[in-house]
């Protein structure tokens, strides 16, 4: 409910608690001794009156609108509102590694985490292009490595996702949350492993991500690395890191078909050999 909202609502019921019993009148009864040209001023006194009481009574009731209304500058950009013009500036200054105008921009006080059309920030929109450097400015600078755009992409999430390494690095020195989710409700190690990013792969075994995390397609990265994957070198690797590491090699998929035998009907021999020797089932 809005402030304004809140303010008319109350205004409304202490109105209404203002407002005298049945039989009784607010204001002094009128004499017909009195001359008439008072009677006329007696109903505007009367209101006066009555408003400065109901706005003493609400000034006490509780918070005033000035104290109970977020600053403009820490709300949310409302729905179909233009970014401003030095936002989307910082953005593309990111994106094409712009790093002269990257500084200029956060050091004349352009907000490090405003959102393009897209709800990128600067960050992702750097992460989306592999600039490296403009990405380290940017977490310097405080920017939010967790922040998502509107199809839930994160820096980290992304830099998992799409192997930037080196990126994905700088996110997880500055907090990365393990248990972020992407659109398909995957955490960072579930897409990394279907696209054969070996060394991003190791590099989040390193963390304590979630292994046998599940995603909605009833997936873990395991489960995605042999499904997706074309069980080459790359994909092999990381099945293999995946089992090092700890991953159930017995988990099934949603319709409750095992690693081993998606990998078995998918000629991935390789694959079918290193999930054997780790104790593999069919069923």
């Amino acid at each position: 409910m809005s402030d304004l909202r809140v303010v008319s609502m109350r205004m409304s019921v202490l109105a209404e608690a203002s407002v005298p019993s049945a039989g009784k009148s607010p204001c002094p009864p009128q004499h017909r001794s009195k001359p008439r040209h008072k009677h006329r001023r007696e109903p505007r006194l009367c209101l006066a009156r009555s408003l400065v009481t109901t706005l003493a009574l609400l000034l006490a009731s509780g918070p005033t609108l000035a104290q109970t209304t977020t600053p403009m500058q820490s709300a949310p950009r409302a729905q179909g509102q233009a970014p401003a013009a030095s936002t989307l500036a910082l953005v593309h200054a990111a994106e094409s590694g712009d790093l002269a105008t990257l500084r200029r921009l956060l050091d004349a006080g352009t907000p490090v985490d405003g959102r393009d059309g897209r709800s990128r920030t600067a960050l992702l929109a750097a992460t989306h292009a592999n600039q490296v450097e403009a990405a380290r400015q940017l977490i310097r600078a405080g920017a939010d490595v967790n922040a998502k755009d509107a199809i839930d992409d994160s820096p980290f999430l992304y830099a998992g996702a799409e192997g930037r390494l080196e990126i994905l690095r700088l996110t997880l020195a500055a907090g990365a949350d393990l248990a972020s989710i992407n659109r398909y409700g995957g955490n960072a190690l579930i897409p990394a492993a279907h696209h054969g990013h070996v060394e991003t792969v190791r590099e989040l075994l390193r963390t304590k991500i979630a292994i046998d995390h599940v995603n909605r397609l009833g997936w873990t990265a395991l489960l995605e690395a042999i499904l997706l994957g074309d069980g080459g070198p790359a994909h092999t690797e990381i099945v293999r890191l995946l089992i090092v590491a700890g991953a159930d090699v017995n988990l099934p998929d949603a319709q409750k078909v095992t690693p081993l035998a998606h990998a078995q009907q998918r000629g991935q021999r390789e694959i079918v050999a290193l999930l054997r020797q780790a104790g593999a089932r069919v069923r």
